[in-house]
């Protein structure tokens, strides 16, 4: 618990926050611009206010954003002697690895609660929409959270390990693209792929790319079995490497 508590300490003034707030909102914008600008009303109401939202954000921005998430964490660790004094510590390199994943776990977990906010306050205020956002797109948002722990936990490993900034959100981005070509071509198999995992939840329902349009039980049994087995293993191996290095990189 001291491991994580002084992480969230260092949250306080961390440069995460525009992230978390800005991503999800200027793609759930970009995806309504076209309508906003003809003035036309979306097809089926809530349905496409949602698919136009999520459907580019699975993509790759969603990972390219947990990867930023990933490196602003850990970037304070990479700063003259702190990873030195880190490794020096009594802390337990488990506590360390399940801390920075946790956190990292944790503002994209409210990434995806700004994502659902303004996803309404667009259906809302831009189109007018009646009702309230259906309880299916909430539902798959709240398994998304579930769903990109594994993505936190990789990627929060891969900023452990490289000091650039850079490359563990290059790395994102280029296996977020083979993430979802896999998914076009071998489905839920890519599922094994924590990014390939973060993009289908993100889908699930749309009928676009791999997804049928259907959200079936055994679609959810299969996103929860894929999060929990990932993310026991990325936190295991990471720890297990972790143990094994110097305490100078």
């Amino acid at each position: 618990m001291r491991a994580i508590s002084a992480e969230l300490l260092k949250l306080k003034r961390s440069l995460a926050w525009p992230i978390v707030v800005l991503l999800p909102i200027v793609l759930v914008l970009a995806g309504a611009a076209t309508q906003l600008a003809r003035g036309t009303e979306p097809e089926n109401g809530w349905d496409t206010v949602w698919l136009q939202s999520v459907g580019f954000y699975g993509l790759f921005p969603l990972a390219i954003g947990i990867a930023i998430l990933g490196s602003l964490v850990w970037r304070a660790e990479h700063r003259g002697s702190n990873w030195n004094a880190l490794m020096s510590g009594p802390t337990r390199s488990l506590s360390i690895v399940v801390a920075k994943a946790g956190v990292v776990a944790g503002l994209t977990a409210i990434m995806q609660i700004v994502l659902v906010l303004a996803v309404i306050a667009v259906g809302k205020l831009a189109f007018g929409l009646p009702g309230v956002l259906p309880a299916e797109h909430i539902g798959v948002a709240g398994l998304l959270v579930l769903a990109t722990i594994p993505a936190a936990a990789l990627q929060s490993a891969l900023s452990m390990f490289l000091r650039s900034f850079a490359a563990p959100v290059a790395v994102a981005l280029v296996l977020s693209g083979i993430s979802t070509a896999a998914l076009l071509m071998l489905g839920n198999a890519a599922l094994v792929s924590p990014y390939g995992l973060a993009t289908r939840t993100t889908l699930l329902g749309t009928g676009s790319f791999a997804d049928s349009g259907a959200i079936t039980p055994e679609d959810v049994a299969g996103i929860v079995v894929a999060s929990a087995v990932l993310t026991a293993l990325l936190i295991a191996l990471t720890t297990l490497v972790l143990n094994r290095r110097d305490t100078r990189i």
